[in-house]
């Protein structure tokens, strides 16, 4: 019983140690092989903008808050871009079978953002991501430096202001 509570203490050490040596790193984007709506193959560890922000938006043709989320991106998505050249890429992890229908959505809604499809989930499952929507907002060296999960009205303004502070070098919170 003793030997079993050491180890456990060594182990929970092990952890706390680990976690206090990755605290301040940021995580790159992952290298995972996916297709764009063209059926073109595309590493994800390509994903940039010139050394700007890089907005990825994971979603679906079914979850209604992240079409809000995109759709009420869209309206604003040129001042963003003129004002902070960031890109929006929104990561569609519909299956096969639905995934024919997601050009044909991205163009109804007039969305002007690089659409790839994750139809095996390999990107997701590389990015943690559990629920949807779930936003990721990396900067010019492909590093992860803010996510959240949801949308809300006016969640567009904190996302945008996010990237505003990454350009201007200030704290994410």
């Amino acid at each position: 019983m003793k030997k079993t509570f050491f180890f456990l203490v060594l182990f929970l050490l092990g952890l706390v140690v680990i976690a206090q040596n990755d605290e301040g790193k940021l995580r790159k984007l992952p290298s995972v092989m996916i297709k764009n709506v063209r059926g073109e193959n595309f590493n994800t560890a390509d994903i940039s903008n010139n050394g700007k922000p890089v907005i990825i938006s994971f979603w679906a043709l079914w979850c209604k808050p992240c079409i809000k989320e995109l759709t009420t991106i869209a309206d604003v998505y040129d001042d963003w871009r003129e004002e902070t050249g960031v890109k929006l890429i929104a990561v569609s992890i519909d299956d096969a079978r639905s995934s024919s229908n997601v050009q044909p959505t991205v163009n109804g809604k007039g969305w002007e953002y690089e659409v790839i499809l994750d139809q095996n989930g390999d990107f997701k499952r590389a990015m943690n991501v559990g629920v949807i929507p779930h936003t990721f907002l990396v900067n010019g060296k492909g590093e992860i430096v803010w996510q959240h999960t949801s949308f809300v009205e006016g969640g567009e303004l904190e996302l945008i202001g996010k990237v505003r502070a990454l350009i201007a070098g200030q704290p994410l919170e």
